[in-house]
């Protein structure tokens, strides 16, 4: 097993199995675009395979920032196993450059940023804060794939 595999293993973390369309979607792009040294990864949802994992929208009462928080450590997950398969190890990921967070939110729900922390917050936990730290936008919006509280994309830099 790699450092990345062990660190998730001693946060007693596992994979869902990598994003994949619902039945009659298709997905007529790249997961994970490797150019040179680095990866783009398209934006991901909270799921494992084609199984969305929570829907709903945050701050209208249906969940709570916490619940947003978890969305965004599931899609985290989500990415990570896309990048696992495409890259056929995670420690070819040496850092994580961007990231963009999409929350499904109630209007005037004013905290998008809190909410893709729980990604974020992810990242730090596995990268560290020197691979893990990345430049980052969060925004909320009215409507997300799946009914999915959150979306997430990001850039990654590779070995």
């Amino acid at each position: 097993m790699g450092r990345i595999a062990d660190r998730l293993a001693e946060l007693g973390l596992e994979l869902p199995s990598p994003f994949a369309p619902p039945p009659g979607v298709e997905f007529p792009f790249a997961l994970v675009k490797v150019s040179g040294n680095m990866g783009y990864v398209s934006g991901h949802l909270p799921v494992d395979g084609s199984d969305v994992l929570m829907t709903g929208r945050v701050g209208d009462g249906g969940l709570s920032l916490e619940q947003g928080q978890e969305a965004a450590r599931l899609t985290g997950l989500s990415i990570f196993a896309s990048l696992e398969q495409e890259l056929g190890d995670l420690d070819r990921v040496t850092g994580w450059v961007k990231a963009l967070g999409l929350v499904q939110c109630a209007p005037g729900f004013d905290k998008p940023p809190a909410v893709i922390n729980g990604f974020t917050d992810l990242v730090l936990d596995v990268w560290g804060p020197d691979a893990g730290r990345h430049a980052r936008s969060a925004i909320g919006a009215a409507q997300l794939p799946f009914d999915v509280p959150v979306e997430v994309e990001a850039i990654v830099a590779l070995s």
